[in-house]
């Protein structure tokens, strides 16, 4: 798994960890069942702190993407690519109405319009 950082991008280190492992599942780089590198082995490849990469991890386990099992380390579950690309349209959307000036409420109150 080939992972990289905008150094550019003005997000927290923790949610750009995230959006690239998020990519990877997208893309089909990395599949449900697949074990992720370590946490040490990640924040050493993309040189930020392993603090960092356990709370992208972590958020990523939140969304229903990655399972974690002592034992086994951290795994893609299943399901995770296709809930990924849906994760990142949706990440993209409020980035981009925040942008527009709208906040969450009135996205959802938009969205709440078109059910």
């Amino acid at each position: 798994m080939l992972l990289r950082l905008d150094k550019r991008d003005t997000r927290p280190l923790h949610e750009q960890v995230a959006g690239a492992i998020r990519r990877a599942i997208a893309e089909g780089e990395c599949r449900p069942g697949d074990r992720l590198p370590s946490a040490r082995d990640l924040s050493a490849a993309l040189d930020v702190n392993v603090n960092t990469v356990l709370r992208g991890l972590r958020s990523l386990r939140e969304d229903g993407l990655l399972e974690f099992r002592r034992g086994r380390g951290v795994t893609v579950a299943e399901g995770a690519d296709e809930r990924s690309g849906l994760l990142n349209q949706v990440y993209a959307l409020v980035t981009e109405a925040a942008r527009l000036g709208y906040s969450r409420t009135d996205l959802i109150e938009m969205i709440r319009g078109m059910a």
